[in-house]
């Protein structure tokens, strides 16, 4: 028989006499009690099976292989069991596991989406599967077996660009001569359908609506400021607001380990000055984000943003302004404000001050609006008439803006000394974007 043995801070082990009589210990480290009596009873399975020569069954087979190496070694090493073969990283399984404990650029949401394709791959094909095996007609088989899973095309087309991705990895490593997965693509549902351009008017009434101030903040810095939501609109701190250079610095979760950029500039919008300028005012002493502090908490999980809990809020807020919810609540918010900016700076500028890039604006954020179409019937320039008020009303407005209504601002910690800095600034370059986004 076996017992536990209960050693200090937790750890446990597991005491059994041997067939030859020698009483040996296999040591756990910290471990639950459900783990370690099931432990106890393998290691006492595994003892009378040597004891009296008996085969293992189908189970305890099965339960040996599946141990990860180090309790694998140790049973090996009181004798239970053979000295374990190490896995070949030419299974599938092993190697997709090695390669995803090494990439240390991707953030933790990242990973958590990989790894539903790493589950499809490992159940679809084995993990013990060689991927020397693996040929482009399995590849097509597994596209569609996702197929017949009724996923959405969208994610079935993503699963397969990651699926790409991890055997192209393969091949720089020689492990493969072809990629077969190379070709094999479903095609995403068009985003057209999905976009929905938001209109001043309508954003007012939504702006009317909000509970509180802070839900104000939150929408408006998506539809006139362009950040992304949650991540950007709940890390924004007062002290990344330069009230009298009239720019603000956004802080990026998404792309800050890509190089350069973990920041990008824009300028304080005519549109955002007001909203700001009254959460300044309401805000309590020593204070640090604009938008209350408990929104970042409850939209962190332990992935990063993955978790945000705004969208379900955002609904019923728009709902109570009567109006039908929108496609993409937040994206297309976004996406509103890039096509306005669009209309009025160059390209290039207004990707940089959004951070993506003018192919994934022209992809997944520019829209054609009923205003456009209006101009073209009329047979007017309306857009090049709308562009040039809007310039003037910027430069009048917002852009030089300073006197008495601003004299809290210096009061801001942090913000004298980067105002210096910020006044001569370079915009920020392009950002970088992938292509598909999370609220």
């Amino acid at each position: 028989m076996a017992s536990i043995v209960h050693d200090p801070n937790g750890k446990k082990r597991i005491v059994f006499t041997s067939a030859d009589g020698v009483r040996k210990a296999v040591r756990m480290g910290k471990a639950s009690e459900r783990l370690a009596e099931n432990l106890k009873y393998r290691i006492e399975q595994l003892v009378e099976s040597i004891k009296y020569s008996r085969p293992w069954d189908a189970e305890l087979a099965l339960w040996v292989e599946d141990q990860n190496p180090p309790l694998a070694g140790k049973l090996a090493a009181v004798g239970l069991i053979p000295p374990p073969k190490e896995k070949s990283l030419s299974q599938l399984g092993a190697f997709l596991s090695i390669y995803m404990e090494g990439r240390t650029d991707l953030k933790p949401a990242t990973k958590i989406v990989q790894g539903q394709v790493i589950r499809d791959l490992k159940e679809f094909f084995g993990e013990a599967r060689d991927v020397l095996s693996i040929l482009p007609g399995d590849a097509d088989d597994f596209k569609q077996w996702l197929i017949g899973r009724k996923l959405a095309s969208t994610t079935v087309h993503k699963r397969l660009q990651v699926a790409r991705s991890l055997f192209r990895a393969m091949c720089r490593r020689k492990m493969i001569q072809e990629n077969p997965f190379e070709g094999v693509k479903a095609t995403a549902s068009g985003i057209a359908d999905r976009q929905r351009f938001v209109t001043r008017e309508e954003i007012d009434r939504v702006l009317e609506a909000c509970p509180d101030q802070d839900w104000q903040m939150i929408l408006v810095l998506a539809r006139y400021g362009g950040l992304r939501s949650p991540s950007e609109t709940l890390s924004l701190r007062w002290q990344d607001i330069d009230w009298a250079a009239n720019r603000i610095i956004v802080q990026s979760p998404k792309t800050e380990h890509h190089a350069g950029k973990a920041y990008r500039v824009i300028p304080l919008f005519p549109e955002l000055r007001p909203y700001l300028e009254r959460a300044f005012e309401a805000a309590p002493d020593g204070a640090e984000f604009v938008v209350h502090a408990r929104f970042r908490k409850g939209a962190m999980g332990p992935a990063g943003w993955l978790n945000s809990n705004l969208r379900t809020t955002c609904l019923k807020i728009i709902r109570r302004a009567g109006l039908q919810p929108w496609p993409r609540v937040f994206q297309n918010l976004r996406a509103s404000r890039e096509t306005e900016l669009v209309e009025v700076y160059p390209v290039h500028v207004v990707t940089a001050w959004l951070g993506n890039t003018p192919k994934v604006a022209m992809r997944h954020y520019l829209m054609t609006t009923d205003e456009h179409f209006d101009s073209a019937v009329r047979g007017e320039e309306k857009v090049a008439r709308n562009a040039a008020q809007y310039t003037s009303e910027t430069v009048e407005i917002g852009l030089q803006v300073t006197g008495p209504e601003n004299e809290k601002a210096p009061e801001l910690p942090g913000l004298s000394s980067n105002c210096g800095f910020l006044r001569n600034a370079v915009v920020a370059g392009t950002g970088f974007e992938p292509a598909t986004s999370r609220l």
